[in-house]
């Protein structure tokens, strides 16, 4: 009979499906009640998909009710492996902003520089500025140092032999053997910090971001006020944005790392 669905279609499955594709660039984030009315479904189903859907990271929940979660990027990495570095950035970077509330960046190496390329800012009223094109010293930023980290020994030498170090706080690194440490941690553990070292009152975190072949192209990593930046908070801001570069590595064509 026409119109009749397979008796083998899961009924769940394609509700759960029919509820992603809601969300768009206009409706990025929606309300259970939204949801079921446009569903034509019950508020009770809605909140059981959600909830099963939250769980494996497909959603997460936003002030105005649900949006898209990390995971589905991660999913489209295997149908968009060949994405420049601002396509393939961009949504993940959105996504990462919405869920820790803080400015993302994405910077390159020049030098002992890390270049600002694509940045969104914060939603709250207290905001770190800068803007795309902004220049720092590679050893005050956790960008830079997550790109500093992944250089092979003979270019980290050739580069830091012509490192002219400036005190911009208290806490910046100005000594050749300190940085070489914290570099070789760095890419021991996968992420990078500054904690006030380019700025009094901002902290970030990087992680490294890479192409096809394997190698590092870029960094990724999100900034905020120390006031806003306990602990618990930067633990679960590490966790995100070293989440967010495996993905955007992913849609670049990088290989899995083991």
């Amino acid at each position: 009979m026409e119109g009749r669905r397979p008796s083998w279609e899961l009924t769940s499955v394609r509700n759960a499906a029919r509820l992603l594709k809601e969300f768009s660039r206009t409706d990025r984030e929606l309300g259970v009640s939204e949801l079921a009315r446009r569903l034509d479904l019950a508020t009770s189903t809605v909140h059981r998909l959600l909830a099963t859907l939250a769980a494996e990271r497909l959603v997460e929940r936003a002030p105005g009710g649900y949006r898209l979660g990390i995971a589905l990027f991660d999913l489209g990495a295997s149908v968009s492996p060949h994405l420049d570095l601002h396509e393939a950035a961009m949504p993940v970077m959105a996504t990462l902003r919405h869920s820790t509330g803080e400015t993302v960046q994405l910077a390159v190496l020049d030098g002992m520089e890390s270049v600002y390329i694509d940045r969104l800012e914060s939603p709250h009223t207290v905001r770190i500025f800068s803007r795309v094109g902004t220049r720092l010293p590679a050893a005050t930023t956790s960008t830079g140092k997550a790109l500093l980290a992944a250089l092979a020994p003979d270019e980290l030498d050739r580069r830091l032999a012509r490192w002219t170090p400036q005190r911009h706080t208290p806490f910046t690194i100005v000594d050749e053997p300190t940085l070489r440490t914290r570099l070789r941690e760095i890419a021991e553990r996968g992420w990078a910090e500054n904690r006030e070292e380019s700025r009094v009152g901002v902290v970030s975190v990087g992680a490294p971001v890479r192409g096809a072949d394997g190698d590092v192209i870029a960094s990724l990593s999100v900034a905020a006020p120390t006031d806003r930046a306990a602990p618990a908070t930067l633990r679960r801001i590490r966790v995100a944005v070293v989440e967010a570069a495996a993905v955007v590595s992913r849609r670049l064509g990088a290989p899995p790392r083991g």
